[in-house]
């Protein structure tokens, strides 16, 4: 039971009710001054509404820059009040001895708030699409026994800025608000517009004995003003339950929660991009809240995994987004600044190029939108290029990736300044320089094993026949590379000159799980290596696998969503009862239940979590020397979202093929508006173009727009 409050169902949506009463203490930001509010990032296609559990908001917009369009420091902001024309007569944030109830929704802040004189509920929406305000809704009930004339205010105080590139450090003084985008409060009768500071709208009230008014309002840019409507609709619940998923495990019951919530957080933290078009899907958390930066570029690739199977049209949306952060020699910078430029200046990363591979390969197995790739996908501005076809970005993608980080003396991908490792040289133990030059990255070579061949079948349909063919050859090359690097126990973690080795008297969990999907490992291996694992990685861990083994305290052995679902992926294939226990220790449930009095994981989370032998078992990692610290905004993390569908989803045997198929299972049950898996393996996926489907048993299901399979009817 969590400390903070429980899961409710609320209209057929899951939703977390806080617990009433004061608030909890203040939690240690490391660089950053303590707080005693939480909060959790609820959006739609275009902002981020950061709700808190004081029931006040900022508002958060990446369309052209890292902006702020009211921050939520020191506290946030959006408030209703009631007043009677000499005091105010009920507030709906939390104030001292008045402590609201407060539901956080999938897209949406309730406030419910009372005295004996009047009640009042504040509900804040996030609209569906792409619109760049929300919602708010507020009723308010006279509980007298005579009729009353009050007024109600709606204000949102507005502090506004685009973060500086890389903010580290402790921060010593307020930031400056000054100019930026022109925002727009309206009511009924009323607007109040600004680029900073308080904006107010109020309205008359008169109500008979018992009687019940709502009213309506609007926050958010003043472009996307079409005239005042005096009762704006508020979003209906079944427009966002028939656009979340729906999940059902024996084996994972919280996944009939979990993995709508999970859609939705995903899907809430994407933005339109101003600049390169598209959808951008970054990280979030610390690394755009608090460092004022986008990376790595794989990150969004990684994201917009699950979503092919959910949302199609976003996933799409996502890779040329992704794509245009690329030179048109096809290097994909490690992250974009403040202003949306890319930078080199931080890691110079040898894997991103198989993240756009992978992510192409899984959106044309699942849609059949093969006539996507024929569109034209721009280049980052800077470049002054022309546009050329989405299928030509990513063979412009494979050729860096083989021609230019190619291979080192013993064959495997070069490392370069980091794989997908940003710190794996730090931890290396050989000379950085040395690896830089001359090192190679067995993590990659297995990755690329899994990769390329799946990126072979969507080349071959796509009609580049020498591509595919040269892709699949060096898949497998990689793939007898890796098998090479087996020592008896596991699969080494990176090689350096003169028969250095990395990993061979340690366990690095990230590249053991590609060893099995890629096919290095033998069937024996690949059971041994679970069974190694699960000895020393999972070993008294409630939130699943350790990085590292030995321990470490630091992040570098803690739990990383990103390769957890992967050890996911690779233990389905081999034994389905340690993958799943792998999921549930990656649920929110998981971590709730080992540390209830830890906001991060109950809503949201990190990237990562510090291991049970860390001081702050739990909580996330932190770099002092570096001012770097996730701890500062630990939520968020849209790995922490996507990467739990993403397992849910190999669980059930839905994975891309090296011919160019879906592979489908069974097991559970999921159902999108697109693809339907239910236990039994019957199932029907929907997209736009040639679908093939290989179930379960081996047969293959092919058809045109829709295609069924096994017992499937209706639903």
């Amino acid at each position: 039971m969590s400390g903070y409050g429980r899961w409710i169902d609320d209209s057929g949506l899951p939703a977390f009710a806080l617990r009433t009463g004061p608030p909890p203490p203040a939690w240690n930001r490391v660089i950053d001054p303590p707080t005693r509010r939480r909060w959790v990032h609820l959006g739609n296609r275009r902002l981020t509404l950061v709700a808190d559990t004081d029931g006040r908001c900022g508002l958060w917009d990446e369309h052209k820059d890292l902006r702020w369009l009211t921050e939520p420091e020191p506290q946030g902001t959006g408030v209703s009040q009631v007043h009677d024309g000499e005091s105010v007569l009920l507030t709906s944030a939390r104030a001292e001895g008045h402590d609201p109830r407060i539901v956080f929704g999938p897209t949406y802040l309730r406030v419910g708030t009372e005295s004996a004189d009047l009640a009042m509920q504040r509900t804040v929406t996030v609209p569906e699409g792409e619109d760049p305000f929300v919602r708010i809704q507020v009723v308010v009930t006279n509980r007298r026994a005579e009729s009353v004339c009050w007024t109600l205010s709606e204000e949102w105080d507005v502090r506004q800025r685009v973060l500086d590139y890389l903010e580290i450090g402790a921060r010593t003084q307020r930031p400056a608000y000054e100019g930026g985008e022109t925002l727009r409060l309206e009511g009924p009768g009323a607007v109040a517009e600004g680029a900073q500071g308080l904006l107010r709208v109020e309205l008359p009230l008169e109500l008979g004995p018992g009687q019940r008014e709502s009213v309506h309002f609007r926050f958010g840019l003043a472009v996307a003003s079409g005239g005042h409507t005096s009762t704006p609709p508020i979003a209906d619940p079944e427009l966002l339950r028939r656009r979340l998923p729906e999940a059902a495990a024996d084996q994972a019951p919280q996944a009939a929660r979990e993995i709508p919530w999970h859609a939705a957080l995903l899907t809430g933290g994407a933005c339109a991009d101003g600049v390169l078009g598209g959808h951008t899907l970054d990280q979030s958390s610390a690394y755009s809240f608090r460092h004022g930066f986008n990376g790595a570029a794989r990150d969004p690739l990684q994201h917009a995994l699950p979503l092919v199977h959910t949302e199609p049209d976003l996933a799409l949306s996502v890779l040329r987004n992704t794509c245009a952060w690329a030179s048109p020699e096809g290097e994909l910078p490690y992250a974009l600044d403040n202003m949306k430029q890319p930078r080199t200046d931080l890691f110079q990363p040898s894997d991103q190029n198989l993240w756009t591979l992978w992510l192409a390969a899984e959106y044309a197995a699942a849609t059949g939108d093969l006539a996507a790739f024929a569109q034209p996908a721009p280049f980052h501005p800077v470049h002054k290029a022309e546009q050329v076809p989405l299928q030509e970005h990513l063979r412009r993608q494979f050729r860096w990736f083989k021609d230019v980080v190619g291979t080192g003396e013993h064959g495997h991908v070069r490392i370069l300044n980091a794989d997908w490792n940003d710190l794996a040289l730090d931890e290396a133990g050989i000379d950085r320089q040395t690896m830089i030059d001359h090192g190679e990255s067995v993590l990659n070579s297995a990755m690329a094993a899994w990769v390329l061949p799946v990126y072979a079948g969507l080349a071959q349909r796509l009609g580049d026949l020498p591509t595919a063919a040269e892709a699949r050859s060096y898949g497998e090359e990689l793939r007898v590379r890796v098998a090479g690097e087996w020592n008896g126990r596991w699969f080494r973690r990176a090689l350096g000159p003169g028969g250095a080795q990395v990993g061979e008297d340690s366990l690095w969990l990230e590249g053991q799980p590609w060893a099995i999907l890629c096919g290095a490992a033998t069937d024996v291996q690949a059971r041994q290596l679970l069974s190694t694992i699960d000895e020393l990685l999972r070993k008294d861990a409630p939130l699943g696998a350790r990085l590292h083994w030995p321990p470490k305290a630091d992040g570098m052995g803690g739990h990383w969503y990103a390769i957890n679902a992967t050890l996911i992926w690779a233990a389905a294939r081999i034994d389905p009862a340690l993958a799943w226990d792998e999921w549930r220790r990656m649920s929110l449930s998981a971590h709730t239940e080992a540390y209830p009095g830890l906001w991060e994981g109950t809503l949201s989370g990190p990237d990562a979590y510090l291991p049970p032998e860390s001081e702050r078992p739990g909580q996330t990692w932190v770099l002092p020397d570096l001012g770097v610290a996730m701890q500062a905004w630990p939520v968020a993390n849209q790995h922490s979202h996507a990467q739990p569908l993403l397992a849910y989803l190999r669980l059930l045997g839905v994975e891309p093929t090296r011919d160019g198929r879906l592979a489908v299972g069974g097991g559970a049950h999921f159902s999108s508006r697109f693809l339907t898996v239910r236990p039994d393996g019957s199932g029907r996926l929907r997209g736009n173009g040639t679908l093939a489907v290989t179930a379960r048993d081996g047969r293959r299901y092919d058809g045109q727009g829709e295609v069924a399979w096994g017992e499937f009817t209706g639903g």
